[in-house]
């Protein structure tokens, strides 16, 4: 058994293997940052602490692994890591939901399907040979995250997928507000961690609207439907705020690009006349149900309306949104830099962008120290600390 470091003066813990960050396509920029905390976090930590700086990689100029998936031009592909991984606790970006990323195929540009960033992911952990010391993948948008669960006669994409994450060897697996947590019930012998934006949310949120008056007078939470009544219900005990519910009855007898279409959407609530409304979901794909809602307590005269989502796709452009703004709808929108943002979308000047490098990097840093992260499960004191400063100010 491998003795702990210590110096003469006191116990150094040390991280449990040399840290690796391995960045896919198209996560490039989250990788970068994520590994820019870490630099600078561990190099104020050597300052204070010379002791520190001891441990043979501790300190680096960075701790990204120059790897690379190629494509040959009939689209088939292959990973290479070019340099040593041995040892090493491996920690895998990737981000399935970047469309952005290209690759040709029989000379036409194919945009990459989130099959093929869930391929790539493999394709690493089969380069890396089962030679690091430990392989954690950070997924932020969970892979066929929305195929989570059984109906009818239909596959279950993410169960599967996780199972081949498992047995490819990976011993953790890190996300950002799953769609439905219980999935990690697919594998429960190797880490999942499920975790959420709410800090930096509500951070952004108090950040850039200086006049919100967070009580339950003033100010409501509302749920867009059943699925995200949980997530609802935490902001509204973080902030103090009552929550109402939308209802969605769908088409069962059809299929519409995959789903039930939506009839309606049933509001079951109270009087929102004059209050301001957060509309909290994890993921907005073309925004219509977000809007139709927006539109629904725009209706019922309600005041300004925001939306925040982990996961901003707006598969079907900005267009409805640009409108919106300009009628008084939607007032602002926030969402994460958890995956792909298209450059439009940043520029327009009612979305905000919600940096989470900086959580993953301090999450990154204490997994790989083994140190508990239990306290980023619960953000409590610290939305506390936000609102009183907010109040005060």
């Amino acid at each position: 058994m491998t003795k702990p470091y210590r110096s003469n003066r006191k116990f150094i813990k040390t991280p449990v293997a040399p840290l690796g960050i391995i960045s896919l396509e198209g996560s490039q920029e989250l990788a970068g940052l994520i590994d820019s905390h870490i630099v600078a976090r561990r190099k104020k930590l050597a300052e204070a602490n010379p002791e520190y700086a001891e441990f043979p990689g501790l300190i680096r100029e960075s701790f990204l692994v120059p790897s690379k998936c190629y494509r040959f031009s009939n689209g088939e592909g292959k990973a290479i890591v070019n340099e040593t991984v041995r040892g090493y606790d491996i920690y895998i970006i990737a981000d399935v939901g970047n469309y952005s990323c290209k690759f040709k195929m029989f000379g036409m540009d194919c945009p990459m399907s989130p099959d093929d960033h869930f391929q790539d992911i493999k394709r690493v952990i089969a380069a890396i040979e089962g030679k690091a010391h430990r392989l954690t993948v950070i997924m932020p948008l969970l892979y066929e995250g929305r195929q989570h669960r059984r109906q009818a006669r239909e596959s279950l994409d993410c169960a599967m997928a996780l199972q081949e994450l498992e047995r490819l060897g990976v011993d953790n697996i890190i996300t950002f507000d799953a769609h439905d947590p219980r999935v990690q019930n697919a594998v429960p012998l190797i880490g999942f961690e499920n975790l959420y934006p709410t800090y930096q949310m509500i951070k952004a949120l108090l950040e850039h609207e200086k006049d919100l008056n967070i009580n339950k007078a003033n100010m409501l939470i509302i749920s867009p439907d059943e699925g995200a009544i949980e997530r609802s219900l935490y902001y509204a005990s973080m902030l103090n705020l009552d929550v109402n519910l939308f209802y969605k009855r769908r088409d069962y007898t059809r299929f519409v690009d995959g789903r039930n279409p939506i009839i309606q959407h049933e509001f079951l609530g109270g009087n929102v006349e004059g209050k301001d409304i957060l509309i909290v979901d994890d993921l907005l794909s073309s925004g219509e149900s977000l809007l139709d809602i927006a539109r629904q307590l725009k209706s019922r005269k309600a005041n300004r309306i925001y939306i925040a989502v982990t996961f901003a796709l707006f598969v079907e452009g900005l267009d409805a949104f640009d409108e919106s703004y300009r009628q008084g709808i939607v007032k602002r929108f926030y969402a994460t830099n958890l995956t792909y943002r298209r450059p439009e979308l940043r520029a327009v000047p009612w979305y905000v962008d919600v940096d989470l490098s900086g959580f993953i990097a301090y999450l990154v840093d204490m997994l790989n120290y083994n140190n508990s992260i239990s306290p980023l499960f619960d953000p409590t004191a610290k939305i506390d600390e936000l609102l009183r400063l907010y109040q005060i100010k």
